[in-house]
């Protein structure tokens, strides 16, 4: 399993999703997008809708009917009723259900900065684990460890 930790600074989490998601689906994979703030939910589904008109980055909701064929889910929890290959954590929060995924992505910012810190050692270790860290430098993203 892979695990990369973004550090958010200039783009604020919603952007950093639909670069993730962009990615993740140009690659034919499915995609969940966790995060407990119900708004930043919507936020997130705005920004992928409006993100690349010409090859917009279709999503719904957990809760709404049909989202066993969403490519892109988004939810409060771990539950990846589309079969979701890879997450994202918008809120900053890591859940258990991470191993489940063949990659995670952690988001976080100054608020979250120490939880994401704890995450980071708590997974020192883990067997058929990659950790990576990135951060923003110059507004590109960089990968930093």
């Amino acid at each position: 399993m892979k695990v990369d930790f973004w550090q958010l600074s200039r783009d604020p989490a919603e952007k950093v999703v639909a670069l993730i998601a962009q990615k993740v689906r140009a690659a034919d994979e499915r995609l969940l997008v966790v995060s407990k703030d119900s708004e930043q939910l919507d936020r997130i589904g705005k920004v992928l809708w409006e993100t690349a008109p010409e090859a917009f980055l279709a999503n719904g909701r957990a809760d709404a009917a049909g989202a066993d064929r969403q490519p892109i889910l988004l939810s409060s929890d771990c539950g990846a009723a589309n079969k979701a290959s890879h997450v994202v954590f918008a809120d900053g929060e890591w859940r258990d259900g991470a191993s489940d995924f063949d990659r995670s992505f952690l988001l976080f910012g100054e608020a979250t900065v120490e939880d994401a810190r704890s995450t980071w050692r708590s997974l020192d270790g883990g067997e058929e684990l990659e950790r990576s860290f990135f951060r923003q430098e110059d507004g590109k993203w960089v990968k930093v460890a």
